[in-house]
């Protein structure tokens, strides 16, 4: 049975929380597999296509999980249609549920992924890296934010 919060009074429907909780679920697992590969060094990632298309692939998916969310919160909310990935996050910022600046971070993480889809034959090796290295704190970032919105959504319904 799905687990649908609906404000009767107000005739809106709310987020699916089991679909919501299974997304961050998966987000932190691929994140998880990502922080467990301490054994890719940048020598070894530089060299090792097998190493570059794990980290690769792991990032997109994560990311790809990310934008689900969003288009599920939005769709739920019944809230502006966005133009395209990177516009999804800032659908949630224009509602409250992330900050402008968390918005814009998470932008070009939709970004990077169109770039690895689309455009993969021009991919930056040590872009990737570099990422893979830096910045996994904005999946973090991203399921704690989204985790307390849920909480205040599901305590207001």
């Amino acid at each position: 049975m799905q687990n649908i919060i609906s404000d009767a009074a107000c005739g809106q429907t709310m987020v699916n929380t089991d679909i919501a909780l299974r997304l961050l679920a998966n987000i932190e697992g691929f994140i998880a597999d990502l922080k467990d590969a301490k054994d890719i060094t940048q020598d070894r990632f530089m060299s090792d296509i097998r190493a570059q298309r794990f980290v690769e692939r792991t990032l997109q998916i994560a990311i790809e999980a990310c934008i689900d969310l969003t288009h599920h919160i939005i769709s739920d909310k019944r809230w502006r249609e966005p133009s395209n990935y990177a516009d999804a996050f800032m659908v949630l910022a224009e509602h409250g549920v992330i900050t402008t600046d968390q918005a814009q971070r998470y932008a070009l993480m939709a970004r990077f992924r169109n770039r690895i889809v689309h455009f993969y034959e021009t991919v930056d090796p040590l872009q990737v890296f570099t990422i893979f290295k830096n910045r996994l704190g904005d999946f973090d970032d991203f399921v704690a934010t989204l985790r307390t919105w849920l909480d205040k959504e599901t305590s207001s319904a």
